[in-house]
């Protein structure tokens, strides 16, 4: 859906029925590159990103890079999560859309949406949006699953994809986009679940609610 403002701002909602996701380079050797975010938070994040795939029935396709090598193989929670999915396992391309068995699935899915992230944000996230872009896809490149070398390398990376055109968007984003209205299926029944694993802040406040409906007391002075 596409909304249109007084100042002619076109805000393009990521549609579920027409969006696909791209866990790109997300290597267990490549995750020693990371550092501008923690190891046990970056490991969250990119199964997080992984999981929305599963949790919204998205068509997936998962990318390596010389896997055999230091990069490494995925992780193997990400390859339970998606066993059937395409895996591209690229031996030379640095941009992942160089690969024509990588663009022949992209093509296939027949979706004009891309939900992506990867390692390193500054070269395997955004040379693929960049090119998922001149290709004419509307991208969203997922950024609390895309990591550098260092924090100034991601913010000059996303602010090249943004300049292209790419939404450079955080996981509740992506996650609150798709789902719209927690009334929807998905939606509070399966995203609740989700929020708890994967976003402990909003899944803690979920369960805060919970226990203060089962059995919370109205502390004296206590008002809303």
């Amino acid at each position: 859906m596409i909304c249109l403002t007084a100042q002619g701002y076109t805000f393009e909602r990521i549609n579920k029925d027409d969006v696909m996701l791209l866990v790109v380079d997300h290597q267990v050797g490549l995750f020693q590159l990371v550092h501008d975010f923690g190891p046990d938070e970056f490991r969250n994040n990119i199964l997080a990103h992984a999981a929305i795939g599963k949790v919204f029935n998205l068509p997936t396709i998962l990318t390596t890079s010389a896997e055999t090598g230091p990069n490494g193989p995925l992780p193997k929670e990400i390859i339970a999560m998606h066993p059937n999915a395409p895996w591209i396992k690229r031996n030379g391309e640095v941009d992942a859309w160089d690969n024509a068995e990588f663009r022949k699935a992209v093509k296939a899915t027949g979706k004009k949406q891309v939900i992506l992230a990867g390692i390193t944000t500054d070269v395997c996230t955004a040379f693929l949006a960049l090119s998922l872009i001149q290709e004419g896809y509307t991208v969203y490149a997922n950024h609390d699953a895309s990591g550098a070398l260092n924090q100034k390398i991601a913010d000059a990376a996303n602010d090249r994809m943004r300049a292209a055109g790419v939404h450079v968007v955080s996981m509740f984003t992506v996650v609150c986009d798709l789902m719209r209205d927690w009334r929807n299926t998905p939606g509070a029944e399966e995203l609740l679940p989700f929020f708890d694993r994967y976003l402990a802040t909003y899944g803690y406040l979920a369960r805060g609610h919970a226990a203060a409906v089962d059995r919370g007391t109205i502390l004296p002075g206590e008002s809303e």
